[in-house]
């Protein structure tokens, strides 16, 4: 039929899994189909209304009945309903017409004609995304290719989710990426982290679990929505899904997947108290644990990890370790305790001089971890320990701080570790989830893990041995001068791949579009001591400002993390390259450390600290950059976004012709078996970055293929899954005027 929608046939295929599974409930479920979306014209016994004609009777079966039954679905689909015709999903369509054609008396039968097109199915007919980076192995990937090149330019909003009303205030920084499973995502939203089940072809909220955790959840750490849930299939029979959420005040809860009730036989009516079994978390009651990433489930086993505020002035020397810990999925029970810092005995307590493990802290991991659930082994990324920039009180390399660490799920037990920032003073903590790749490098197959960092640097590890894939050389470092401290004379450098970002800063280095602008970038840096990567954080005091690190403790990468496509072997990341003031001064009036941090020193609140508003450095700001896991080599690397208005329209630099600078904002990237997607920021984390477009790249060069327009800026990791044929890309927005919302895009 002239004019009807490409999509249409896709509504047959979806015809034709009703016919395969004509059961009673069926039945039901396509009479509900049409009560909701069809009734209000046609009537709920199809006789007719005001606004649409009758649906039975000799009329309508002279039109439709000589036709295949793929016409009539077409039609449906390309006229229904009225005021926004094919919005509905293709299993509500083919519901709906399994309603006409039962209720005229007719045969649910199909020609058949469009079998050889039905999109390939996973569980059931769907292509889930189960983990928080689409599997255990953190990829970001998904095997989709609907959505591909040629008709990309064509996605449109599918639905809109709003999370305005969840919590107290709106939240707006949105950071959560759902999890879809048997037709239903799954996602925290709101200052309370609520849990919200939603249906993942209308975007229609089925249920919400909301914790009140009271005065507990006041002092939480990390008060925000979250960075997602997990979801877990039991292989008991009977026994329901479940979704896990870790509170703001720090509990493990499990809820019914059908219901979002909290599941009574696990733990304590649902919920395990997390802080239980942490030395020193019920007296430090100003430094509380929590966690702001989701637990991930590896069998039967619930991994979780810990994390903390900011440490840059901590009260004292004391504080709560984040141990590592792993929970029976049944009934919440502990299964083992990983230190973090280790206790007496144990391996790595030597590198803790003068007993610092007895009182030292953090040392948690806030990022999401992965897994490699054939050898049954969980991949851990360790925070640094406390205090954020003075290590005076925890003299030694702070084994497991900045470590990554293998561990077997099911005991707990070291697999190995690799140390990748010695006597943390930086805040390098490893902030995002390893990802898992099988490379071939030199025609060696090799099972591996990568870690990105807020150095910019790349670390590539066999994942079973854990032994380098490429040499790691430990160079020699600039030291402190700062009384008490000690750092490591070495950091550990990866010879292979190259740094995503710049290592340390220069005077060459600096903004110098002008002169003037070079000029005064040059009297900026005159106030601070700069140079070589890991230059130490050094004393505030009258005209000297500390130390300018970069890149900055917020990154090179940060949470967002890198995608990998597993079919080339190709790593995707988004870097920005930062500068920021990191300094350390003496205030026994809050704190009886000897040194506290000073950080931002000389760069006002917002501002990028170069002259005139701009930057203190050249661009470009943002990068994504590919990586060639086989060969270690860069494959390519472009601007993260076009040159932001901010520099664009500054009147210190009227007259020149910018390039394309990119922008002082990671994004969380999504690799499909056609298209590299990302956006441009939230704007919502640093000054300096953001933007609402959202692109699709060309994986091979990184060209823009498509540029999208969202209601607000990308904050959150986009995921993609295909229900009833048609695929879904969904991701988290927000921005300053904007509270969170997910977005769904799909073809029309």
């Amino acid at each position: 039929m002239p004019g009807l929608p490409r999509k249409a046939p896709a509504l047959t295929c979806a015809l034709l899994v009703w016919v395969a599974a004509a059961t009673p409930g069926r039945a039901q479920v396509a009479d509900d189909a049409y009560l909701r979306s069809c009734a209000g014209c046609h009537g709920a016994e199809l006789r007719g209304g005001e606004t649409g004609p009758p649906l039975i009777g000799s009329a309508f079966e002279r039109r439709w009945l000589p036709l295949p039954p793929e016409a009539l679905a077409q039609f449906i689909r390309a006229t229904m309903p009225p005021t926004n015709p094919g919005k509905l999903s293709p299993s509500d369509y083919a519901a709906a017409l399994a309603h006409i054609r039962r209720a005229n008396g007719w045969s649910l039968e199909t020609s058949g004609a469009a079998g050889s097109s039905e999109p390939r199915r996973v569980q059931g007919g769907r292509t889930e995304w189960l983990y928080n980076r689409g599997d255990l192995a953190s990829t970001s990937y998904s095997p989709l290719d609907q959505i591909d090149r040629a008709n990309v330019a064509t996605l449109r909003i599918a639905w809109r989710w709003k999370s305005d009303n969840f919590g107290p205030t709106p939240e707006f920084y949105f950071r959560a990426t759902p999890l879809m499973a048997d037709g239903v995502l799954y996602v925290s939203a709101g200052l309370r982290r609520d849990v919200v089940a939603i249906d993942a072809t209308s975007g229609e909220t089925l249920w919400l679990y909301r914790p009140d955790e009271g005065a507990r959840g006041a002092v939480a750490p990390r008060r925000n929505s979250g960075r997602g849930v997990a979801f877990w299939r039991s292989t008991t029979p009977g026994e329901a899904s479940r979704v896990f959420t870790i509170t703001p005040g720090f509990q493990l809860v499990a809820l019914d997947a059908r219901t979002g009730q909290p599941v009574a036989t696990f733990g304590n009516h649902g919920a395990v108290d997390l802080k239980v079994g942490l030395p020193r978390a019920e007296e430090l009651t100003q430094g509380p644990p929590g966690s702001s990433s989701p637990p991930l489930i590896v069998g039967n086993v619930v991994v979780v990890g810990a994390a903390f505020a900011a440490s840059a002035v901590p009260r004292s020397k004391y504080a709560v370790p984040g141990w590592i810990r792993g929970f029976d999925a049944h009934t919440g029970a502990l299964k083992w305790t990983f230190h973090t810092i280790p206790q007496a005995g144990e391996l790595g307590v030597e590198t803790w001089l003068g007993e610092s493990w007895r009182y030292s802290g953090n040392s948690g991991s806030w990022a999401p971890f992965s897994a490699d659930v054939a050898r049954g082994y969980v991949y851990v990324p360790i925070a640094p320990a406390n205090s954020d920039f003075y290590g005076g009180e925890r003299k030694g390399n702070d084994l497991f701080a900045d470590s990554l660490v293998c561990l077997d799920a099911t005991t707990g037990k070291r697999i190995w570790h690799y140390q990748i920032v010695h006597h943390d003073v930086w805040d390098y903590d490893l902030p995002a989830p390893p990802v898992l790749a099988d490379i071939v490098v030199g025609r060696r197959k090799i099972p591996a893990v990568v870690q990105v960092t807020k150095m910019g640097l790349v670390f590539v590890f066999n994942r079973v041995t854990g032994k380098p894939v490429w040499p790691i050389l430990e160079r020699r470092v600039t030291q402190t001068d700062v009384p008490g401290e000690q750092t490591s004379a070495t950091q550990p450098f990866p010879t292979k791949p190259a740094p995503i970002e710049p290592q340390g800063l220069r005077p060459e280095d600096l903004i110098d579009f002008t002169p003037a602008i070079k000029e005064q970038a040059l009297q900026i840096v005159s106030h601070y001591r700069y140079g070589p990567p890991y230059m130490p954080p050094s004393i505030v005091a009258g005209e000297k400002l500390g130390t300018l690190l970069r890149p900055c403790l917020s990154g090179g990468a940060n949470w967002q993390g890198a995608a990998v496509d597993p079919q080339t072997g190709i790593l995707y990341v988004s870097s920005i390259s930062s500068v920021c003031p990191i300094g350390l001064r003496q205030d026994p009036k809050i704190s009886q450390m000897p040194y506290v941090g000073a950080y931002g020193e000389g760069f006002p609140h917002g501002s990028l600290g170069g002259p005139d508003g701009l930057p203190l450095i050249k661009p470009p700001w943002g990068r994504i950059t590919a990586i060639d896991l086989n060969t270690g080599a860069h494959v390519w690397t472009i601007p993260n976004t076009d040159t932001p208005d901010w520099a664009s329209a500054n009147p210190a630099l009227a007259g020149i012709k910018l390039p394309r600078t990119g922008s002082f904002d990671q994004v969380g990237l999504l690799v499909t078996k056609t298209l590299l997607f990302g956006g441009e920021g939230s704007g919502l984390y640093r000054a300096g970055g953001g933007g609402n477009q959202f692109f699709a790249y060309d994986k091979a060069t990184g060209a823009i293929v498509h540029a999208l327009t969202l209601p607000a800026n990308q904050s959150g990791v986009p995921m993609s899954y295909e229900v009833d044929g048609r695929q879904y890309i969904v991701l988290a927005v927000g921005a300053k005027d904007v509270p969170g919302q997910l977005i769904a895009l799909a073809l029309p």
